[in-house]
């Protein structure tokens, strides 16, 4: 069996339980170099072969995954984060289905959620914001056109920008451009639950001074909204006492 393992955003104790047994279980491991805490790797039983994918094209990736599932190997694809988000696996997973190979998907704790955790902010606070936004900016891959950050930023709703921390100058300009303000709260946060995370408290228009200040360049998550200093908000409707739930009669 073949599985897709989400590995988390990087404290090794916030992989999934089911993504841990994985790779006790794995004969061969391929993971995602250095997005990956290797710490994770120590939980696989002794002398698993062990890749890194960082090193690797996906032809040569898909060369180890398939023999070794030919040969009735245990397979764990580990990647960073939350393997739906940016992780590539779709083409992976596309390569398996023409081979007639049987894959299975494990999630994990995406960077966005650990920052969230980190700073201890709520995406969704009623009457501020109630839809969380993850895009990207467009490097080496494209974003489509309506998907740009500029009509994205124009809804005014959480965001968790990733692969971007390298542009900051020029993310800030476009979401200005895209109706925020300057003052519009943001964070940056580098390596989010890693033993070396560093968060930063920011705005909109001091993302590239917070980022040159602090040498952040890679490997952080922008989060934007004004969900991050939290100081306007309403109260939930769920624990009212006003309010009936299905529970609980309102008093």
């Amino acid at each position: 069996m073949i599985s897709f393992v989400g590995a988390g955003c990087g404290a090794a104790d916030l992989i999934t339980v089911r993504g841990m047994r994985l790779i006790e279980q794995a004969d061969v491991i391929i993971y995602a170099g250095s997005l990956v805490n290797p710490k994770l790797l120590e939980y696989a039983k002794k002398d698993p072969e062990i890749y890194n994918s960082a090193t690797m094209t996906l032809e040569e990736v898909m060369e180890v995954m398939l023999t070794a599932d030919a040969e009735k190997k245990r397979v764990v694809r580990l990647h960073t984060g939350d393997q739906s988000l940016y992780g590539a696996v779709r083409e992976q997973m596309d390569i398996l289905d023409e081979e007639g190979r049987d894959y299975e998907s494990c999630p994990g704790v995406s960077a966005c959620f650990g920052a969230a955790a980190s700073l201890n902010i709520e995406y969704t606070l009623p009457d501020v914001s109630q839809t969380l936004i993850i895009t990207r900016m467009e490097g080496v891959t494209p974003v489509p056109e309506k998907e740009s950050i500029e009509s994205l930023a124009a809804h005014n709703a959480s965001m968790a920008i990733y692969l971007s921390s390298g542009m900051l100058g020029e993310l800030s300009r476009r979401l200005i451009a895209g109706g925020l303000k300057n003052n519009t709260p943001a964070a940056i946060v580098y390596k989010a639950t890693w033993p070396e995370e560093r968060a930063f408290i920011c705005t909109v228009g001091t993302l590239e001074t917070t980022g040159r200040e602090n040498d952040i360049t890679k490997t952080a998550i922008v989060l934007v909204g004004d969900i991050i200093t939290h100081v306007s908000y309403n109260r939930s409707k769920l624990y009212d006492p006003r309010f009936s739930t299905g529970f609980r009669d309102a008093e």
